[in-house]
Order: structure tokens, then sequence, then C-alpha cells
């Protein structure tokens, strides 16, 4: 089992709590949506998750394993991989470039069969695999994202606002992507968003942050009917 938990989990930034006793759990084979306003504190917590905010209190469980504390570098190692909010790629390597190079930083081997797989999973790259990653559009440059932390083989995925800046049309395409990565891959999905509508289609779980805390945590179809949680902290 992979399965991700937080607990209790606090972060503070000088005198300001960015999340407030927050706690989580995102099972293997299933996508967890945190969904809230700007400020609520989403980005906070991948990045707590991921070790780069260290918490003044609570717990970070991954596999059995308190991973707390670890370097950025063990978490990765272990299997918990983060596309950041506006994917993060290269953008003068080429497509083909980028993805070995999660590869290369996870220490993954067969890169060029998982390149493949890749290929398979986002066709669009595959003809574009020699262009730098400057000349894609930016849903591609969004999947060239997700593939590049795919190529590291984990079983924890922290994506940040996939959907920011894409046309409808390609963000139904990547969360149609999120749920047969979580059927056939048996991946742990923590999907942050302020699509709240479009997040809540595929998620199996949601957690709802204000000001650092959770308001709500329950199955997402739970969350997407409560009319005045919507009305209050998701925008529809």
């Amino acid at each position: 089992m992979s399965e991700l938990s937080v607990a209790g989990l606090t972060v503070r930034y000088g005198g300001v709590t960015a999340l407030d006793d927050v706690s989580l759990v995102a099972p293997t084979a299933s996508i967890t949506a945190v969904l809230g306003a700007n400020g609520a504190g989403k980005t906070t917590l991948l990045r707590t998750i991921s070790g780069l905010v260290h918490p003044v209190a609570g717990t970070i469980n991954f596999g059995g394993r308190d991973i707390t504390r670890l370097a950025p570098e063990v978490i990765a190692g272990l299997g918990v991989a983060q596309v950041p909010e506006g994917g993060g790629v290269i953008r003068e390597l080429t497509v083909e470039e980028n993805l070995r190079l999660g590869a290369l930083c996870a220490g993954a081997r067969n890169g060029d069969k998982d390149a493949t797989w890749i290929y398979q999973l986002f066709p669009a790259l595959g003809p574009r695999r020699r262009r730098p990653a400057f000349t894609l559009s930016g849903g591609e440059r969004q999947m060239l994202a997700i593939g590049r932390a795919l190529m590291a083989r984990p079983r924890v995925l922290l994506l940040d606002e996939p959907s920011l800046g894409l046309a409808p049309l390609i963000v139904g395409e990547i969360m149609a992507l999120l749920r047969r990565l979580r059927d056939e891959s048996e991946l742990a999905v923590v999907l942050v968003e302020q699509n709240a509508r479009s997040a809540l289609s595929v998620a199996d779980r949601a957690v709802v942050l204000h000001l650092g805390r959770v308001v709500k945590a329950d199955d997402a179809a739970t969350v997407g009917s409560d009319e005045g949680l919507r009305h209050a902290y998701l925008g529809f």
C-alpha cells in the first residue's frame, strides 16, 4: 500500500499560520481533491508533503513510514512526485530531454520504455519530442510536466492547479487522464484545484480548506452536493 496520510499538520511563515491542524488521507488508487480559494493553504500543503516546507507540528506518513522531516530528494526517491503550479518544465530543453530529466532526477531506469508510455498517454507529445518545450502550447506544456513527473514511476502524484489557464477541452483531457492513471497505475493522486467543478468530477474524496483550516472532508459527491459549501468556498 502507498497510502499517504497527513495528521495535524501546522505550518507557519513567520507570524502567519498557513496550515492549522490539517489532516487528510489519500489512499492508493484514488484521487483526493484539495479545494479552496487563493490563500487557503493548498500549495503550502503540497510543498510540505514533498519536503520543501517543514511543519511546526503534525506528521506525514507514506506507505507506513514517517516522512515529515525528510529531504525533498529522499521523499521523491520514495515515490512522491510533485507537478508545481505552471508545470515547471525547462523551456529550452526538448520534450524528450525534459522527460529524461524526470527519470534521471528520481534515479529511475528504463527511460526509453517509460518515454514510450508517456507518448501513449499524451499522443500530442510524440510528434513534438525533438522540439523545445517553449514551442508547445500551454496544454501541451502541462501534459509534458505531468509526463516528466510520471517518468519517475511515483506512487503518489501531487498536482498543483493543473487546469490553470487552459481551455475547457484541455482541462477535460487532463482530468480524464488522472482518472485513467488512478485506475490503471494505482496512483494516489492529490489534486489541488480552484476549478472545483472539474476536480470533483474525477475525485473520490475532497478536502476543502479555508484560511489554512479544513472546513470539510468527505467523499467528493457529498462535497459537490452541499449547496452552502459550494457557494461559500468553492465558487459554483
